[in-house]
């Protein structure tokens, strides 16, 4: 397929199927970091512009079009045909993201984006992944702490090894008070997961599980495993608490170094160094000395920009790949198969 241009619009064209929160909706949020949708991304990127969106639901497809002012439709297939888009943004339920990247490959459309997780099974995420070497498209997987500033921040402290030695991790997952932890980790874990990966350069191995089964939706539930990162015998254990009955929101991930501490997460950002302790001669303590993070995050932001520079270099590799997806489902499968 040859991308579509509009004589009155420059940049690269970008269609979003599925338009409901993360497509359009979170925009209304007064609260979150704006951008936080892709209509949102797109619209705010001089390099792109939206060029359509496409829904089942009828009243999703009015509310869209009042808001963005493009063309809406039913259908996919007759999206992708008139208005070729460079990008396409999948923004429907995990179970329908095979289909929809598989359909949006074949019609040779160069980068797709697809919300997390990447798939709602294994055998799907691998299929997905297969498409990029079946047709030369790239994929992108919107897990968005890899484009997050803080979290870019918190690895380049992790990686200049002056917290010392990592040594542990500690993951917390409080999402609802009555939705089951199965659900959760898999919708919700998807990003805690990616994010230790990403922060570690490293896959994650699942050991046991502790606390109520995963199919509960009150307690808390201990998940044991290992982090590998590259170097030749570092084996790192992690605990991921799952807990349900909460009345908040918990995302965060806190590593234990040889000499401090590191913690981010929703609305978190610290940093402590080993000091010598005011509390007791001969010891030493923490002290934080960095306390929240300055700026906007720019998650969505650069995202797109990664999208925009994968469609003007067909070599580059996205910094969010369909790999980086896959990894994450066949941890999410390991503890779901043996849960």
């Amino acid at each position: 397929m040859t991308v579509q241009t509009d004589p009155g619009r420059s940049g690269i064209s970008a269609a979003i199927i599925g338009l409901g929160r993360i497509a359009s909706l979170l925009e209304d949020d007064p609260l979150r970091e704006k951008p936080c949708t892709h209509a949102g991304a797109i619209a705010a990127n001089p390099d792109c512009f939206l060029a359509a969106g496409m829904d089942i639901s009828a009243e999703r497809r009015d509310l869209f079009a009042e808001r963005w002012g493009c063309p809406v439709y039913d259908n996919a297939e007759t999206m992708l045909e008139t208005e070729k888009p460079g990008i396409v943004h999948i923004a429907t339920h995990p179970d329908s993201h095979e289909y929809y990247c598989g359909l949006a490959a074949s019609r040779g459309v160069p980068v797709i984006v697809c919300e997390k997780p990447v798939a709602d099974t294994l055998k799907a995420a691998r299929r997905i992944n297969s498409l990029q070497k079946q047709y030369g498209v790239r994929i992108i997987t919107n897990h968005e702490r890899r484009y997050a500033e803080d979290y870019a921040a918190a690895k380049k402290v992790l990686e200049e090894g002056f917290l010392g030695r990592l040594l542990s991790v500690r993951c917390c997952l409080y999402m609802g008070e009555k939705r089951r932890l199965i659900d959760v980790f898999w919708h919700d874990g998807t990003h805690l997961a990616d994010a230790l990966m990403y922060l570690c350069n490293s896959g994650l191995h699942y050991a046991k599980r502790q606390g109520v089964p995963l199919d509960s939706r009150e307690g808390t539930a201990y998940l044991y495993g290992r982090v590998q990162p590259p170097e030749a015998g570092a084996e790192i254990p992690f605990i991921f608490e799952l807990g349900a009955g909460r009345d908040h929101l918990v995302f965060e991930l806190e590593f234990s170094c040889s000499r401090g501490l590191l913690r981010i997460g929703n609305g978190i950002y610290e940093v402590w160094q080993s000091a010598e302790s005011p509390y007791a001669q001969g010891f030493r303590s923490l002290e934080k000395t960095e306390d929240g993070f300055k700026g906007k995050s720019g998650y969505f932001t650069n995202m797109l920009k990664d999208a925009v520079a994968c469609v003007r270099d067909p070599s580059r590799l996205p910094v969010s790949g369909a790999s980086d997806g896959l990894r994450v489902i066949e941890f999410l499968n390991s503890v779901r198969k043996w849960k």
